[in-house]
């Protein structure tokens, strides 16, 4: 799909590309990679870039979800090779740094000084979740200037004694400083950071780089356009997570084209059919969407499906995260993760680990990805793939299925698992 040229860029009638729900789900799977050769291009370092974030969280089940992205794009890359490229030591500085985009997030650190507008807002309120203590910043900004990069337990203890929002004032005082942009983390050991000074960590000259509020705004929406392909505009405050004021900003680079990405109206957004406003990368219109598709396992976490409104107008699919709902009122599992199969969202697998085993403690598929024997055959098909890929590379050397949904493709289900483990492994 070819877009015409844009000489005032504004959502015009006259200047608005129309496409379909098909067009712009397909433009989405490949601007995340994982539709196509280009996705694979570059490794972990080239997934981040063309992502533009990758969110971080505690919770590992099959792995931890900074792993898990590049894994659902790239395959069975090894787990210290993805470590390594986000964290491991670079010539010339840092090449990612952790912040707060949808979330906390690793970023391409060609992006730091477009987040300064946040660690303005930070700075500014002179707290996070806890008053930053008076003296203890600049007592832990002389103990790395002295020692170099530590944790927060090397710094003199993370928690204050009580639950686990109690913090020291260490703690306190290092996240505040990591928030303003004073400190960055430059590894992960155990899961802690280690934090060391911006100016010494970063690539010489990026820590004094302090764009205003505007043209940071209009770098940042032409990332997430990209990492989006088509998104709209709330999909677009989502992705950075904007706060009213600098939504208000946003709305202005969009209607004058100052981001970069052209409008398009979406048919087939809304359930009435109506045509939706957004705005579109203009190389995810440039042409036809090819190759092959990627069949995996994603994590509750993964850029593709962290917006759930987005994720339902895109797939028709309700995505939830129930790791932190009671465990008798889940209806998927802990750590639910959707299926991928086809460029359709067909299911969802809530994984394990057992002595060398995968185990889909529950496994649910989509009433459309069922409907017919065929469309049936194929999910169970998909399912293998991605279990036994995932298996493999977590080091397990079986799988195992318990609870199907709906109960009618339990035997089916399981007898594929059997057939294949016996036949062709």
């Amino acid at each position: 799909m070819a877009i015409p040229s844009h000489e005032n860029t504004g959502p015009s009638r006259e200047n608005t590309v129309e496409i379909s729900a098909d067009d712009a789900r397909r433009a989405q799977l490949r601007a995340q990679g994982l539709v196509g050769a280009e996705g694979r291009r570059g490794g972990v370092p080239g997934m981040l870039a063309r992502l533009g974030a990758v969110q971080l969280d505690t919770i590992s089940v099959l792995a931890r979800s900074h792993e898990l992205v590049p894994y659902a794009r790239l395959g069975p890359v090894g787990r210290a090779r993805v470590e390594g490229s986000y964290w491991g030591p670079r010539k010339g500085g840092a090449t990612t740094f952790e912040y707060w985009c949808h979330a906390a997030c690793l970023l391409p650190v060609r992006d730091w000084p477009y987040y300064s507008f946040r660690r303005r807002a930070f700075r500014e309120r002179e707290y996070r979740w806890h008053k930053v203590p008076e003296h203890a910043p600049a007592e832990v900004l002389a103990r790395l200037k002295g020692e170099g990069p530590l944790t927060a337990t090397q710094l003199g203890g993370a928690r204050g004694g009580g639950e686990w929002w109690d913090w020291s004032d260490t703690k306190i005082a290092v996240e505040w400083l990591l928030d303003i942009g004073e400190v960055v983390c430059v590894q992960r050991v155990g899961w802690r950071r280690v934090y060391d000074l911006a100016e010494r960590a970063l690539p010489a000259g990026l820590a004094g780089q302090e764009p205003d509020d505007a043209t940071c705004v209009t770098h940042l929406a032409g990332v997430a356009g990209r990492a989006l392909g088509v998104a709209t505009r709330a999909d677009l405050v989502e992705f950075l997570r904007l706060r009213r004021e600098q939504a208000t900003v946003l709305d202005g680079l969009l209607a004058d084209g100052a981001t970069g990405l052209v409008p398009v109206r979406v048919t087939g957004w809304r359930p009435d059919g109506a045509r939706v406003q957004a705005w579109a990368d203009p190389a995810a219109l440039a042409s036809p969407v090819r190759g092959r598709h990627r069949t995996t396992l994603l994590s509750p976490f993964d850029s593709l499906i962290w917006d759930r409104k987005r994720t339902s107008r895109v797939f028709g699919f309700d995505h939830r995260l129930e790791a932190y709902v009671p465990k008798d009122k889940r209806v998927h599992g802990y750590f639910t993760m959707p299926l991928l199969a086809g460029g359709d969202l067909i299911g969802r697998v809530d994984p394990a680990r057992e002595d060398g085993t995968l185990v889909a403690r529950r496994v649910s598929f989509e009433p459309r990805a069922t409907r017919t024997p065929a469309r049936a055959e194929a999910a169970l098909a998909a399912l293998h793939t991605a279990l036994w890929e995932a298996a493999g590379w977590v080091g397990c050397e079986d799988v195992r299925i318990e609870i199907v949904d709906p109960p009618a493709l339990a035997e089916p289900t399981r007898r594929a698992m059997h057939r294949t483990l016996k036949g062709t492994r």
